[in-house]
């Protein structure tokens, strides 16, 4: 076989340890792995979370094998105070160690030629000390933005970028919180939209917007990042206008400190809705939104909300809050002030640049990403090797 051919279809062993568990948010690591090719091996460690179904045992996703281990983020939860305790972490993470260890050896996944990938930080120390051939980090928040009460997981996050050969990165500001080393390659693969899902036509109009008023200005996506001021302007300036949140909260008080935004009689919060259905949704706003805080952490995000509206065709407003929403200025209204997105809305309505959205989405499909994500790993294993 010739060296290239070799190169073009070499796999591998790969642990991925995650701040998600998997069945619980369809996020861009699930994306990712689900699109590598078959010559990879998967195991993807998970963490522990209160009032959630856990793996304690493996369970496959596809060619993915999925397990549970718990570690410091969520033991127990909601007392991070007792991590800020040097010997309460080395318990823990002895502990951790060995479950993820063990799991390693039972499924095969010990091996020194293995890959490792992580965007769970509380894992950075003891993913650094695990034998194997490439190691990588993937930004794809600002993880550190998350725990400010935790200075000791700095050093944990560092401990791990000193080793690592490579780091995915969704934005430049997101970079620049990490400081690689001066020779270490940092590759920018933002995040994008399984587009044939979400630009394929759906016939059925969803029962709960079938009686709206028309237009129906909607956002799908978590409540908490929402700027709820900012919905309620939209609703207050445009009356005769229905106003859709689709999306769950994960503050169990969200709806409580957002009362008043949710007794707007035109202001209609269905809650989560199954990823299977959600581009029938999408498809029936006649504007889609894009009201998100603007705050640092929001700040170095790349939000797939951008690309799924964008393949589903339909009229997108923004407030600009990250570069990735500033960059799609030719296929989306981006207003620069709360008063300003509140006023562009009629204009945003009449926006009739489908196959410019869809164009630009195809662009950002998973399916590209993961291909370039493959290249750059097989690139770095190659780089070992010589």
């Amino acid at each position: 076989m010739r060296r290239g051919a070799e190169e073009d279809t070499e796999g591998g062993d790969l642990i991925w340890f995650s701040e998600i568990q998997w069945d619980f948010l369809s996020t861009r690591k699930q994306r990712l792995l689900a699109r590598f090719p078959a010559e990879w091996r998967i195991l993807f460690i998970e963490p522990f979370a209160v009032g959630r179904p856990s793996h304690w045992l493996p369970v496959q996703r596809g060619r993915v094998t999925v397990v549970t281990v718990p570690f410091l983020k969520t033991i127990p939860p909601g007392k991070p105070q007792l991590f800020d305790n040097p010997l309460v972490r080395q318990i823990v993470t002895l502990a951790g160690r060995l479950i993820a260890a063990f799991w390693c050896r039972v499924l095969g996944f010990s091996s020194a030629d293995r890959s490792i990938g992580l965007s769970n930080i509380y894992w950075g120390g003891v993913a650094a000390s695990m034998p194997c051939r490439v190691r990588f980090y993937d930004a794809n928040d600002d993880h550190l933005g998350f725990t400010p009460g935790q200075p000791w997981l700095r050093e944990s996050m560092r401990r791990y970028l000193d080793v690592c050969d490579l780091v995915f990165f969704v934005s430049k500001q997101l970079l620049d919180t990490i400081e690689p080393r001066p020779e270490q390659r940092c590759v920018e693969l933002g995040n994008g939209v399984e587009f044939d899902h979400f630009a394929a036509p759906r016939r059925e109009t969803p029962s709960q917007l079938a009686g709206l008023p028309k237009p129906i200005l909607g956002y799908a996506g978590a409540m908490d990042w929402l700027d709820a001021g900012l919905v309620a302007s939209v609703a207050r300036a445009w009356p005769e206008y229905s106003v859709v949140l689709v999306g769950p909260a994960y503050a169990r008080d969200w709806a409580e400190r957002h009362a008043e935004l949710l007794a707007l009689p035109n202001v209609h919060w269905v809650g989560k809705v199954d990823y299977d259905e959600l581009p029938a949704w999408v498809q029936r706003f006649d504007l889609a939104l894009m009201p998100l805080e603007r705050s640092p952490l929001k700040r170095a995000s790349n939000p797939n909300k951008l690309y799924e509206y964008a393949a589903a065709g339909v009229p997108i407003l923004a407030i600009e809050y990250c570069d990735a929403v500033r960059q799609a200025s030719d296929v989306a209204h981006v207003a620069s002030t709360p008063g300003e997105f509140v006023r562009l809305v009629p204009e945003a309505l009449a926006d009739a640049r489908k196959a410019e959205r869809q164009a630009f989405a195809r662009a950002h499909s998973w399916d590209a990403l993961a291909a370039a994500m493959v290249r750059e790993l097989r690139d770095a294993m190659q780089r070992r090797r010589a």
